[in-house]
C-alpha cells in the first residue's frame, strides 16, 4: 500500500511537468516566436524582432530573480508550496489564454502577455521543483527527475504535433487559416496545463507543520533567506554548483528559446523548424529516461559534462548551418541531452541542500538559471544587432558551456 501511495504521488507530481511543458514547447519554443516576428511585430526587420523577442524574454527572467528567492522562504515557513505553485500556474494559464485575442502589429501587448505567462510558468517551477524531495528519496531522485523531464517532453510532444497538425491543415479542424490556428494552438495549451496539473494539486501531499500566518511568514521568511544567502557562502559546494549552473543553463535555455528565430532569421523554412521541434519533443521522451539511468552508472556529474560538450558542438555547426536537413539534426542532439541535463542538474542540486529548506533553496535554484536567461537572449539579440549575421550571437553561446564546466569540475559530491 506505501509503494502504491509513493507510485501515485510520483506520476502526479511528473504529470505537472506533461501539463506545463506545452507552454514550454508550443508557446516559448515553437509559436511564439514564429508568430512573433511574422504577425504581431511584422513591421520590423529580423534584427530588430529578434531583440524585440529577447528583452522580452529577459525581463520576464529579471522580474522572477528578485521575486525567487523571498517566495521560496515564505513557502517554506507557510508550508504550503502548492498554494504558490497554483497561484503562478493560474497566472501562466489565463495569461497564455490571452494571446489569442492580441491583434495584428500589437507587438507590445503580445510582449506583455508572453512575459506575463513566463513568470507564472517560472514561478510556479520553484515551488514544483521543490516537492521533489516530498515524492522521491535519495536513491531514485535522479529517476523521478528524469521521469519528470520525460513527462514533459512527451506531453509538451503530444500537444504540439496537433498544435502542427491544426496550423498544417486548418481547414481539418474547421478553421479559417493558420494564423487562426496559431491562435486556437496558445488557448489549447491554456486548458492543457490546468487540466494535467490536477494530479498533482489533488495528490501530492506535503508534510503538515503549524505555520504562523501569513504576516509572520513573510517576517520569517526574509530573515530565512538572509540566513540562507549566508549559508550557501559558506557551504561551498552549493555555492559553485549554482555558479555553474547560472552559467551553463543560460546556454541551454538560450539555444531552446531563440532556435526558431535564429532558423528564420538565416532563412529556413517556418514548417522546417516545426516539424524539427517536434521530432526533439519525441526523441527527448525516451533520451531523459535513458539518461537518468546512464547517471546511475556514470555519475550525475559525468552525465552533465556530456551534455555540455554536446550543447557547445551545437552552437558551432549552427554557425556553419545553411539547410534544413541541418537544423533537423541539430534538433535531435539537442533532443538526446536536454532533458538528461535539466533532470540531472535538479536531482544533484536537491541532494546537496538541506531538505527543511528545499522551497528556499529551489528559489535561488530558479533564480540563477532564470537570470542566467536574461544574459543570454541579450547576448545573442545584441551580437546579432551589431553584426547583421544571426550565426555570430549563436556561437558566443559556447563560451558559457566553458565557463559553466569549469565550475562544475570544483563541485564534490558524495
Amino acid at each position: 500500500m506505501r509503494w502504491i501511495k509513493q507510485s501515485r504521488q510520483t506520476w502526479a507530481w511528473a504529470l505537472y511537468d506533461w501539463a506545463n511543458s506545452a507552454f514550454a514547447t508550443t508557446v516559448m519554443a515553437g509559436f511564439f516566436p514564429i508568430f512573433f516576428k511574422k504577425f504581431w511585430d511584422s513591421s520590423a526587420d529580423a534584427a530588430t524582432s529578434t531583440f524585440h523577442l529577447g528583452v522580452g524574454n529577459a525581463v520576464a527572467g529579471i522580474l522572477i530573480v528578485f521575486a525567487a528567492p523571498i517566495l521560496g522562504a515564505i513557502a517554506d515557513q507557510m508550508c504550503n508550496r502548492k498554494r504558490f505553485l497554483l497561484l503562478f500556474a493560474a497566472a501562466g494559464i489565463v495569461l497564455t489564454g490571452l494571446l489569442f485575442w492580441v491583434g495584428q502589429g500589437q507587438w507590445a501587448f503580445a510582449i506583455a502577455c508572453y512575459c506575463g505567462a513566463t513568470i507564472g510558468f517560472m514561478g510556479a517551477n520553484i515551488f514544483y521543483d521543490s516537492l521533489i524531495i516530498f515524492v522521491a528519496d535519495a536513491e531514485r531522485r535522479d529517476l523521478v527527475s528524469a521521469l519528470g523531464y520525460a513527462m514533459g517532453y512527451l506531453g509538451g510532444g503530444v500537444l504540439f504535433a496537433l498544435n502542427v497538425a491544426m496550423t498544417l491543415d486548418p481547414a481539418a479542424f474547421g478553421l479559417k487559416d493558420a494564423s487562426e490556428a496559431v491562435r486556437f494552438s496558445f488557448l489549447s495549451v491554456a486548458l492543457w496545463w490546468a487540466v494535467f496539473a490536477l494530479p498533482l494539486l489533488l495528490w501530492v501531499k506535503e508534510p503538515k507543520t503549524v505555520h504562523p500566518g501569513a504576516a509572520n511568514a513573510i517576517r520569517q521568511g526574509w530573515s530565512q533567506l538572509l540566513g540562507t544567502m549566508k549559508q550557501i557562502g559558506q557551504r561551498r559546494n552549493v555555492f559553485l554548483f549554482l555558479l555553474a549552473y547560472w552559467f551553463y543553463i543560460d546556454g541551454v535555455d538560450t539555444v531552446v528559446r531563440m532556435a526558431v528565430d535564429f532558423g528564420l532569421s538565416i532563412n529556413l523554412h517556418q514548417n522546417d523548424l516545426i516539424k524539427a521541434l517536434l521530432v526533439a519533443q519525441f526523441v527527448g521522451f525516451p533520451a531523459t529516461i535513458a539518461y537518468g539511468y546512464l547517471a546511475m552508472q556514470i555519475g550525475t556529474k559525468n552525465g552533465l559534462y556530456l551534455g555540455l560538450v554536446c550543447y557547445s558542438l551545437v552552437c558551432v555547426w549552427a554557425f556553419f548551418m545553411t539547410q534544413a536537413w541541418e537544423f533537423y539534426t541539430l534538433a535531435v542532439a539537442v533532443g538526446l541531452v536536454q532533458g538528461g541535463m535539466q533532470s540531472l542538474s535538479r536531482s544533484m542540486y536537491a541532494s546537496l541542500i538541506p531538505p527543511s529548506q528545499v522551497g528556499e533553496y529551489f528559489g535561488f535554484y530558479n533564480m540563477m538559471g532564470k537570470s542566467a536567461t536574461i544574459i543570454g537572449p541579450l547576448l545573442l539579440g545584441f551580437i546579432s544587432l551589431a553584426s547583421g549575421d544571426h550565426r555570430w550571437g549563436m556561437v558566443s553561446i559556447v563560451i558559457l558551456f566553458i565557463v559553466g564546466g569549469y565550475f562544475l569540475a570544483k563541485v564534490q559530491t558524495r
